[in-house]
């Protein structure tokens, strides 16, 4: 039982220490990534590609393992999905009240509760088919 948590621990440690680090994770990466993106753009891919969309498309990819992690804890997915919400809410007033070089915004509300209802429903895709094939091998014997 202890192991089953250790996975959702740790990424929620995780979580807490990105969340609540002092000034943005980012900040050493802007001028790699400023040249990835002017090295992408060259190459073909779009403008709207940019600082706004990466931070955006990885706030989305950030939370989907704690939806995961909610669905397989609550089974409900709109449950989970609420509580990915305010989890998300939580940590943007945090950064707002007490992390001054932090940015708080709806769009990480956003970006991080479309997140965590993805790792949700990806969750109760996965759990559906896995109940789905248990009843066909159920039905066949």
């Amino acid at each position: 039982m202890l192991r089953m948590w250790a996975l959702p621990s740790l990424y929620l440690l995780a979580m807490i220490a990105i969340a609540f680090w002092p000034v943005p994770v980012d900040s050493s990466a802007g001028p790699a990534l400023a040249s990835s993106l002017n090295w992408l753009h060259a190459h073909g891919v779009p403008a709207f590609v940019d600082y706004g969309f990466v931070e955006f498309s990885a706030n989305i990819l950030f939370f989907i393992p704690l939806g995961i992690f909610l669905g397989m804890g609550l089974g409900r997915f709109w449950i989970a999905a609420i509580v990915g919400i305010v989890a998300s809410a939580l940590i943007e007033l945090g950064q707002l009240l007490f992390l001054p070089n932090r940015f708080a915004t709806l769009s990480d509300v956003a970006a991080n509760s479309l997140g965590a209802a993805l790792g949700t429903a990806i969750w109760m895709a996965a759990y559906g088919t896995h109940l789905k094939r248990k009843a066909r091998k159920a039905s066949a014997v």
